[in-house]
């Protein structure tokens, strides 16, 4: 019996024409762990950026577990299914996607390459620019979600004409981060990756200054020139980059916490692990997320969180009538870390890091390699376990994957 092949698609196809071409991927390899050292060895440099960028919270040991969850869960293969045509679409808040697989909110990416998050938004396309600059570079198809860092001050906190709201809980202060606090590294403080401030009407109005557009972060970032300049020069600009950065991080870093009820403000003035409490306060999908090990040292990882919550009824009755989305973030570094997150309940999954080693390296080229390359990995992974498209495995975790005991 002939069988007819598959028709192609541009995800498995990426694989294919490495082999076919001869020609070796733009950052010369798959490996992420060579593509790590590859993007410190681009940034040798500027090493400070590269660890505020890449570092964590403490002694890593979050971001290790992160890493450690996903080694803990194997994925179980089954043969002889006919999964010759794959579908791996999924529906997000009413949106078709043709993936599940999401670029996560990173900040300050002007320190990595100049292109920044411009470069992440077009190979994305579908932050040391503004939200505007992000939209429009996403293209007109792109649907762009807003990551709000709660300012202390209610007047700044909703500006945006974005799709989606996200709400980022555990940065009302600055992690514990030893690799930044060497080198007295904290770019926001200079004024640089605060573009979404700088380009805001009200925040600007307080040093009688108009917003600014189309806002660029100079590479590299130079934070002790910045700092000679106006407290050794009185240059003019660079005072108002270091008092801008003062009262920015001032706003975000308040040290005042939010509570569920203050989510009220949100909910009332929005256009556009506690999962429980989420549902019962009307919020539409979480994002089980740690923020890379960044804020806490000694954490759980996040996919031990994700598994948690959606061990809840509540959590998967809601998640079933589309009262509730459930997102993962952390620790994502391959195609099959995103399946496992798919298994283990989550509907999108995000991945960070890998996508600033690909920028560091090379920009926009870089960004769309890493992305490709996930996505194919776990197209493939899908099939081979026998799953023809993700929808299939979305909490499937008894299925799709065995829980090892002992360690490797």
């Amino acid at each position: 019996m002939t069988a007819k092949n598959p028709p192609p698609n541009k995800w498995t196809n990426y694989l294919v024409d490495i082999y076919v071409q001869g020609r070796p991927p733009v950052l010369g390899t798959v490996s992420i762990k060579d593509i790590e050292e590859k993007a410190k060895e681009a940034m040798k440099n500027h090493i400070a950026a590269y660890m505020y960028t890449f570092g964590s919270a403490g002694t890593c040991s979050t971001d290790l577990a992160n890493k450690r969850a996903f080694e803990n869960y194997k994925l179980v293969p089954r043969m002889l299914v006919d999964v010759s045509n794959r579908n791996i679409e999924t529906t997000i808040f009413g949106v078709t996607y043709p993936s599940p697989l999401l670029v996560a909110p990173i900040g300050v990416q002007g320190v990595l390459h100049p292109d920044a998050d411009l470069a992440t938004a077009s190979a994305a396309s579908n932050s040391s620019r503004s939200i505007e600059d992000v939209a429009k570079a996403s293209g007109p198809h792109g649907h762009t979600w807003y990551q709000l860092y709660w300012p202390r001050t209610a007047e700044l906190t909703l500006r945006t004409g974005s799709l989606l709201l996200v709400i980022t809980l555990d940065t009302m202060l600055l992690g514990w981060r030893p690799h930044d606090l060497e080198t007295a590294y904290l770019p926001f403080a200079y004024g640089v990756g605060i573009q979404v401030g700088t380009s805001d009407p009200v925040f600007m109005q307080r040093f009688n200054l108009p917003p600014r557009e189309n806002e660029r972060t100079r590479f590299p970032f130079e934070p002790e020139k910045i700092r000679r300049a106006a407290l050794e020069q009185g240059d003019e600009e660079a005072l108002r980059s270091l008092s801008l950065g003062k009262e920015w991080v001032a706003e975000l870093n308040s040290g005042v916490f939010r509570t569920w009820d203050d989510l009220k403000f949100i909910k009332e003035n929005w256009e556009g692990p506690d999962a429980e409490k989420a549902i019962a306060h009307g919020i539409d999908g979480i994002v089980v997320s740690n923020h890379g090990g960044r804020q806490i040292d000694g954490a759980i990882g996040s996919l031990d969180a994700l598994d948690d919550i959606m061990k809840s009824r509540k959590v998967r009755a809601a998640q079933k009538s589309g009262k509730l989305t459930v997102l993962f973030d952390s620790g994502v570094r391959t195609g099959s870390d995103v399946v496992k997150a798919l298994a283990m309940g989550a509907q999108g999954v995000l991945i960070g890091r890998p996508i600033m080693y690909g920028l560091a390296i090379a920009g926009q080229e870089g960004v769309e390699q890493i992305l490709l390359q996930t996505i194919c990995e776990m197209h493939i992974t899908l099939g081979l376990c026998g799953y023809g498209s993700v929808n299939e495995i979305i909490g499937k975790k008894d299925e799709v994957l065995a829980n090892l005991q002992y360690k490797l």
